[in-house]
């Protein structure tokens, strides 16, 4: 029997306008983290020093969360550091609210993504003697203690200057140096807990760019330590391709980086568009652009899950998962079927056709968006919300949300990043997410392999065979499958989280165009638990549901706990682009709501689900009968 964990209530913090927030913390202000000296970063091992494994193992971190150096968590209270990410991230215990939270299990790899608009800004705020610091505005930033004062001031001084098609810092701007200086002591505090095979933390930012309020935000990681003075932001470039150019700029200069777009539910038609930003059709160079810089996307955070939409899906049973529908509710965020990201990869097809080259060839990572400080705190029965006082309480998350942007029933937990790396470093990982061999999960270490390719086997005898017949004989997730006169055989093995729930089943999505350039799509249930049988119409019936509403348990007497299976694309047209992703999904189990009202002794919500079948979702392989 699984039951679920008491965990301690976060405390109350105050999200606005940037959309998110953070927690209190006892520890010292973010930027009392002072600059680190070379003399005081491991150098007993590099990268190179660390044994690599051909046949690589998952290490599973965070790519998308914000500490106190994101002006909107700060405004809220969040006062977690740098320093106290990493700490929690690596199993240490952290204070929040005069209480100590400390993760289950260590993450592998931490992202750390402030936004790059206001971290000068706010080390003008955190640091004593920095330019700026006694300014009145940041003296009354330091102390504002109720929520409404802090909104009216967010909005005045913040949201004024930041919308429109000219961005600007607010007010209390005291120059580029206070950007470089924040960045320098967030990279060295990276340096300082990164240790090659043990725990990796990379170098990031987040651009927040979101013209007419459409989300186009890109989380920026970096390869190695070789990054430059400053990040970039929204205020300095205001569209995606110009940030393409300056990346650019820096990989001739010798530094390597790529950009994982996230939220294309809220992005108003703007993250897959037919148009580049100065409006004229997207051509192949925009193509060749975009596929170098971008060879990722976070299919599912906080605020949803992009990858299908039941509005759009109705033929797809699992679509209808952490819809995140009350995003509509502003900015004009209305849905389109192209926000979505099968869409998105299928649209991408049309393109690799008609241009040579897929603008919109991407693998998926996880990643959170939480705004308390804390790295993929991603476990159902502890959610403490992440965006503070504004989804920080059981009734805020159960009657309102967070402003101009979800309503509070609405928010997910996020998503937990698998990487196959060959080793723990930043190096290894990165260059495991540039070549797409990522999946991620809605939360529970599943491990998942894929493989395709002409000469695979079709039934694996064992998962360690189909590993080392995957890559002899294969090419694996976020690969392309060479130009080939016969169907490929996929194989997939799935193994259950430890921890967590059994599996349901393996699915292979298969997406395609045609020579009238038509795009179609196919769902294929590869392999599943329990003895089921397809039905006469083919359908696998459902798996069961062991949860327990009253008292928000489940337990593991159905589903299994490894799923081993292939499938070969009898379809298959050697003429025709095409690409391929797998989904495992869970046994049923309680969702967060859930786990609130039971231990609140409060109904259910009646407008949301009481338990959700939890996922994973691998990178493609693609077909493209040029290569």
């Amino acid at each position: 029997m699984n039951k679920f964990r008491a965990f301690p209530q976060a405390l109350l913090v105050l999200a606005v306008s940037l959309q998110l927030v953070g927690c209190e913390n006892e520890s010292p202000p973010a930027s009392d983290v002072k600059p680190i000296s070379d003399a005081s970063v491991d150098k007993q091992k590099s990268d190179s020093d660390i044994a690599l494994n051909p046949e690589r193992d998952v290490y599973f971190g965070e790519t998308h969360m914000h500490t106190a150096f994101s002006l909107d968590a700060y405004i809220g209270g969040n006062r977690m550091s740098h320093e106290d990410a990493y700490r929690y991230a690596k199993g240490e215990g952290v204070m929040v609210d005069g209480r100590e939270l400390k993760r289950h299990r260590p993450l592998d790899f931490v992202a750390i993504s402030d936004h790059a608009e206001y971290i000068g800004e706010m080390y003008s705020t955190m640091t004593e003697g920095a330019p700026g610091y006694d300014q009145d505005l940041l003296k009354q930033l330091r102390t504002m203690t109720d929520i409404k004062e802090r909104e009216e001031w967010f909005l005045k001084y913040v949201v004024s200057a930041n919308r429109g098609a000219n961005p600007q810092h607010p007010p209390f701007f005291s120059g580029q140096d206070t950007v470089k200086s924040a960045w320098k002591v967030m990279t060295e505090t990276a340096d300082r807990y990164n240790k090659p095979g043990e725990f990796t933390a990379l170098k990031a930012f987040e651009w927040s760019g979101a013209p007419q309020g459409g989300n186009l935000h890109r989380n920026v990681i970096f390869r190695d330590g070789n990054v430059p003075d400053a990040p970039v932001s929204y205020i300095d470039i205001n569209r995606e391709d110009g940030l393409w150019e300056w990346m650019a700029t820096l990989e001739s200069k010798g530094m390597k980086l790529l950009a994982i777009p996230h939220n294309s539910n809220a992005s108003k038609g703007m993250m897959f568009p037919s148009v580049k930003a100065d409006g004229q059709p997207i051509d192949l160079e925009y193509a060749q652009t975009r596929q170098h810089f971008e060879p990722l996307m976070e299919t599912m955070q906080i605020k949803g899950n992009s990858e299908v939409h039941r509005k759009f899906w109705p033929e797809d049973e699992f679509a209808d998962f952490e819809n995140a529908d009350s995003i509509q509710k502003s900015s004009g965020r209305t849905f389109h079927k192209g926000d979505f990201v099968r869409e998105g990869l299928k649209m991408g097809l049309v393109y690799e056709k008609e241009l040579g080259s897929n603008p919109f060839k991407y693998g998926t990572i996880g990643g959170t968006d939480n705004h308390n400080g804390l790295p993929s705190a991603v476990a159902e029965d502890s959610f403490i919300g992440g965006h503070g006082p504004e989804d920080g309480t059981v009734e805020r998350r159960r009657t309102a949300g967070v402003a101009g942007w979800i309503d509070g029933k609405d928010l997910s937990i996020g998503t937990l990043s698998g990487v196959w790396a060959t080793q723990n470093t930043r190096t290894g990982l990165w260059d495991a997410m540039k070549r797409r061999e990522t999946y991620s999960t809605t939360g529970p270490r599943i491990k998942v392999r894929f493989f395709a390719g002409v000469e695979l086997p079709a039934n694996p005898t064992s998962a360690k065979e189909l590993v080392r017949q995957g890559y002899e004989l294969g090419v694996p997730m976020g690969s392309d499958l060479p130009s080939i006169g016969s169907a490929p055989t996929f194989t997939v093995h799935a193994l259950k989280d430890p921890d967590g729930a059994n599996l349901d089943r393996v699915q292979i999505i298969k997406g395609w165009v045609d020579k009238q350039g038509k795009t179609h799509e196919k769902i294929i249930d590869v392999v599943w638990s329990d003895k089921r049988e397809l039905t006469a119409e083919g359908k696998l019936p459902p798996v069961g549901n062991t949860v327990n509403l009253k008292t928000a348990e489940y337990d593991n007497s159905i589903g299994d706990t490894a799923l081993m299976g292939s499938w070969v694309d009898a379809d298959f047209d050697a003429a025709q682009n095409a690409f391929y992703y797998a989904r495992v999904i869970e046994i049923p189990t309680p969702r967060w709501s859930t786990y609130d009202a039971v231990r609140n002794n409060l109904p259910l919500l009646e407008d949301v689900q009481s338990s959700i079948q939890e996922r994973a979702w691998t990178s493609p392989i693609w077909y493209n009968p040029a290569n």
